[in-house]
């Protein structure tokens, strides 16, 4: 990333995601030079129907964080194994390949939401695998 962006970092709660987020910014050098918001499901958690009420949270944190530490980039990082999707899938049968479409589905309900509110934040989307 460049010294012009200045970034929020949207990724989610799972404890044995949390050093995996933390290395991938270290190694683009970004330790110190982002804002977190830590959600369960990271994008899921901001666009799915079951979590509607948290996408507002984000719109305002987000809104906030633009105004106080002047950010026009979102780095969004989901992973696979992630509960929250899972919940939000309910009952029926969840195999990877379903999860890898609802975190590309939530990515691009995200992008349409940001182009909407937010038409001048760049934005990265990336998914993780755990293992």
């Amino acid at each position: 990333m460049s010294n012009k962006y200045k970034a929020m970092v949207l990724s989610c709660i799972d404890p044995r995601f949390q050093s995996k987020v933390f290395n991938y910014l270290k190694r683009r050098k970004l330790l110190g030079k982002y804002s977190s918001f830590t959600i369960a499901g990271a994008a899921v958690g901001v666009t799915h129907k079951k979590f509607e009420k948290w996408r507002n949270t984000f719109i305002q944190n987000l809104s906030t964080s633009i105004l106080l530490h002047k950010i026009n980039k979102l780095i969004v990082i989901n992973h696979i194994d992630c509960g929250a999707a899972k919940f939000a899938n309910g009952k029926r049968k969840f195999y990877e390949i379903d999860e890898i479409k609802m975190h590309e589905d939530s990515f691009k309900k995200l992008e349409k939401l940001l182009n909407k509110k937010f038409p001048k934040l760049y934005y990265e989307f990336y998914l993780m695998n755990l293992k």
